[in-house]
């Protein structure tokens, strides 16, 4: 069972964080409920760990981070770096939202702010038929994001989409890296509070409805126990 090395891009706010726990202990409860016996690293590149090679790395997974790709943090280029390795070894690796995005960049795609606005609570995607990943139709998943992928890499299939999100899953050619613009991490609590922390700086009808949407019911173990096995290599391409 490879072991899978969290690259934790971002942090929850304090008060939050005390309630609903870190990022990486998100990813871990999503994981471990389709296996408890997994074990994690975890790097706090957005606190100043250096980013490792990637040499030695089993399974990564980038996490969601209130900072742009395009932002000039030291941490960034080093991460596209590894990201770019590690697609070469064929290590298995996922992005989640900004770590969707950071794969996408780094491979070649294009992101950039969405003339659609802030995406946030429950979103629906479709799923692309044939993706050898998802049996679902359709997908309804909490999201939290400005920035989108806008240009997939050419190594990329998307899998996932919307309207407001026409690029919200890739799969990529190597066959060992995915990523996903919602978070299946979240639950509705956790997204409530994020449109919650929203208000006042996106429209307050965004809000309302982002906050009302959340009351129906999210596929997050659906897409979570894909990421789950994809990292530790129990699905066929």
């Amino acid at each position: 069972m490879p072991r899978i090395t969290i690259m934790e891009a971002g942090l929850v706010s304090p008060e939050l964080r005390e309630r609903h726990g870190s990022y990486p202990q998100m990813f871990e409860r999503m994981i471990r409920a389709v296996d408890e016996s997994i074990d994690f690293d975890v790097v706090e590149i957005a606190a100043g760990e250096p980013v490792p090679d990637a040499t030695g790395l089993e399974a990564i997974l980038i996490t969601g981070s209130s900072a742009g790709v395009h932002e000039r943090l030291v941490w960034i280029p080093p991460l596209e770096d590894l990201v770019r390795a590690a697609y070469v070894r064929k290590v298995p690796m996922v992005g989640v939202c900004f770590g969707h995005q950071l794969i996408a960049q780094a491979l070649g795609g294009i992101v950039r702010k969405s003339e659609n606005g802030w995406g946030i609570g429950r979103h629906v995607y479709q799923v692309a038929s044939g993706n050898g990943l998802i049996e679902s139709r359709h997908l309804a998943v909490a999201c939290s994001h400005q920035d989108q992928v806008v240009e997939a890499p050419q190594e990329a299939r998307t899998i996932l989409l919307s309207d407001f999100t026409p690029h919200a899953g890739l799969l990529y050619a190597n066959g060992r890296t995915l990523s996903v613009q919602p978070h299946p991490e979240f639950d509705a609590e956790y997204a409530t509070a994020l449109c919650e922390a929203r208000e006042g700086t996106v429209p307050d009808v965004v809000v309302a409805a982002a906050k009302e949407s959340l009351a129906k019911p999210l596929d997050s173990a659906t897409l979570g126990g894909v990421i789950a096995r994809f990292l530790t290599g129990r699905t066929a391409l």
